[in-house]
């Protein structure tokens, strides 16, 4: 489970963002830190949901940056086939 959902990323203000992608970082670092010196981790898992975390905030706020908006999508679209004669 992500430990942010994007639809909570996007509805947070910069500033609330900028703060959760510190303390996101900080984390990240302490767990690498544990990793490198040869200490074990309560949660491997836990490194790969930070990094995917903080990619995704850099990302939405990257879009938010360059205007980009991105709107939710309908449910997926059905294609219809010929059929065969």
């Amino acid at each position: 489970m992500p430990i942010m959902r994007l639809k909570e990323m996007r509805d947070l203000p910069q500033q609330d963002r900028n703060k959760k992608l510190g303390e996101l970082r900080t984390e990240f670092l302490r767990l690498q830190t544990m990793i490198r010196a040869g200490g074990t981790v309560e949660n491997p898992a836990r490194v790969k949901q930070l990094r995917k975390t903080i990619a995704r905030l850099l990302t939405v706020e990257n879009e938010e940056r360059l205007g980009i908006s991105k709107k939710k999508t309908s449910k997926k679209k059905t294609v219809q086939r010929r059929k065969k004669k």
